[in-house]
């Protein structure tokens, strides 16, 4: 069954890792994309992946005309977006103290000001069609977790964002929810830990029940398809934890 066939998604940080993976899920069960990112050659090569299904935009997430542009070449191209998935994100670990202010706006500004600027641009257009957002958050945003104190905020207010307006348009059917992974296998993760010379890397692996190791992008981009799709039609404001086990304590 193609849970999203005749359906519209735009996909952020589709280059890589989880966007790329998310990319490839939902071509596979139907639908339209535009897959966008910085990264615009990442982006083409998903799109080749995908075939004519899909298309590309460049997008920086910190600048507000560009995340509005991203919504209307989707609207233009494909005549609506019934899902926004949000997905391009950065990650950093560093001893906190050491944390300057340039680094911290940086990570506030692509994790958590970008997910809004999309998600303020993308719901006039979602609340036409009772469409629904998928916002990818982190295990940093729900439990302590050393060296991340940026990333960790930036990720606890997405988990904010997303409850806030699940409630407040849920009365227009519009459909908030997000994720929050684990350790994944993503360029995200390798060489996170340049900055933090006594920490061991597989840090995070220990910290993974289930498995005793990371998750793969595909693990949540199956999650992914599943909030977006009507098969959660009942679903909104959940934070769904993609993450062996980690936060389950």
């Amino acid at each position: 069954m193609k849970r999203f066939q005749d359906k519209i998604a735009l996909i952020t940080g589709a280059a890589s890792g989880i966007g790329r993976a998310t990319a490839l899920r939902l071509a596979q069960e139907g639908a339209t994309l535009l897959c966008a990112d910085r990264d615009q050659d990442g982006c083409a090569a998903t799109v080749a992946e995908i075939g004519d299904a899909a298309s590309t935009q460049m997008l920086d997430v910190t600048d507000p005309a560009s995340c509005d542009e991203a919504v209307a070449q989707t609207v233009q191209r494909y005549g609506r977006i019934d899902l926004l998935a949000n997905v391009a994100g950065i990650g950093g670990f560093g001893h906190a103290a050491d944390i300057d202010d340039a680094q911290w706006q940086r990570m506030i500004g692509v994790n958590l000001t970008g997910v809004f600027q999309m998600v303020r641009a993308a719901l006039p257009h979602l609340a036409k069609v009772r469409g629904n957002i998928v916002n990818i958050a982190s295990a940093a945003g729900l439990i302590g977790t050393p060296y991340a104190v940026a990333y960790a905020a930036s990720k606890s207010g997405v988990v904010g964002l997303t409850k806030s307006i699940a409630v407040e348009y849920a009365t227009r059917g519009v459909r908030v929810n997000a994720i929050c992974p684990g350790a994944v296998n993503t360029p995200l993760i390798a060489g996170g830990f340049d900055d933090i010379g006594d920490v061991e890397p597989r840090l995070f692996e220990r910290l993974t029940p289930l498995l005793g190791d990371m998750a793969e992008p595909e693990d949540v981009a199956a999650a992914v398809a599943f909030l977006g799709s009507d098969d959660a039609r009942f679903v909104t404001g959940a934070i769904l934890s993609v993450d062996g086990g980690q936060t389950a304590a």
